[in-house]
């Protein structure tokens, strides 16, 4: 077999406009079905986007022996039900971030994995796939920039949409598990460990109840990081890292585009140096190497392990808030 057979759970946004256009440009995978609870709106995206098979039916793509992977891109609190029901089915799994609605469920869906260790299953935290995060964290593992000391990071957009996914508190909405869940992941990524303790302010939206404005600080011992996400702010994403000889910044470190090269710069000294990273796909290149660990039946690239860990310094910004001290 030369290529992943691909299945897509529901017709989501994300996965309709960004992922699934990407995997299909991918080496290595082969989009072959889509399912919706709608069997008008699956074959509506499988004819927009030519995938051969459309299902009314979240359960008939996962009876479909054609299908050797699932990509989850369904909201937050249908993530590990889904994620099992596919195991349970013989898939290999690819699932949207974050990757449930509590570390609870992280570690419930990494047990229910374990039953299947020939099934490879990833939380679908792209950035760390582009050459720009490889790049960042090859500088500070190597010393580019001297000693790690502390991480700066921003995401933000305006969304006050009462029907959009975000913004629904109950489904795992709200600005901490949609895009602060990149800033603590990236600080987890670069300082390779987890924080020993993280203080939080969190302010909630009076009519959807989620967090619209959320700042944390993680302490990992040897340095800081910190960090605002916000949903009702002007659209920003930046990240600095910073060391005792130097930094690094990413000019576009989430949302990438894969239709330009992105920028970064690595400032030693006086001396700064710009970066200009080849047009890549960031989704492309996740679904290839995925594909790969399927493939070889290596590692995948990401160890389901990081999902649950993640969950866990969320809520520990959540409790630190409510608090009011670090957790």
């Amino acid at each position: 077999m030369s290529k992943v057979r691909w299945g897509v759970l529901s017709t989501a946004k994300i996965g309709v406009e960004k992922v699934i256009p990407a995997m299909q440009l991918g080496a290595y995978c082969e989009i072959v079905a889509i399912a919706s609870r709608s069997l008008d709106k699956a074959q509506a995206v499988a004819d927009q986007l030519g995938i051969p098979k459309a299902y009314g039916s979240y359960e008939e793509l996962l009876a479909d022996p054609e299908v050797d992977a699932i990509y989850n891109p369904l909201p937050n609190h249908l993530h590990v039900p889904w994620s099992i029901q596919a195991l349970e089915a013989g898939k290999h799994v690819l699932c949207e971030k974050p990757i449930g609605l509590s570390s609870d469920e992280g570690w419930e869906l990494l047990e229910a994995a374990e039953k299947y260790p020939q099934l490879k299953v990833m939380e679908a935290f792209m950035y760390r796939h582009h050459p720009q995060w490889q790049k960042a964290r090859q500088l500070v593992v190597e010393g580019e920039i001297g000693e790690l000391r502390t991480i700066q990071s921003f995401f933000s957009y305006y969304n006050v949409d009462p029907n959009n996914v975000r913004n629904i508190a109950e489904i795992g909405g709200g600005g901490l598990m949609d895009i602060g869940c990149y800033c603590i992941s990236l600080s987890r990524f670069i300082f390779g460990g987890e924080p020993h303790r993280v203080c939080g302010m969190v302010e909630y939206d009076p009519q959807f109840k989620t967090d619209r404005l959320a700042s944390g600080i993680l302490d990992f011992g040897r340095g800081t990081s910190s960090f605002t996400c916000a949903t009702q702010l002007a659209p920003y994403q930046r990240v600095n890292i910073f060391g005792t000889e130097g930094r690094v910044e990413i000019e576009i470190p989430f949302n990438a585009p894969p239709d330009q090269p992105c920028k970064m710069w690595h400032q030693r000294g006086d001396v700064i140096e710009e970066i200009v990273l080849d047009i890549c796909d960031q989704y492309t290149i996740q679904g290839d190497l995925f594909s790969q660990a399927i493939l070889n039946d290596t590692p995948v690239p990401t160890p389901l392990e990081d999902a649950p860990a993640n969950m866990e310094v969320i809520e520990a910004l959540i409790s630190s808030a409510e608090r009011g001290t670090w957790v």
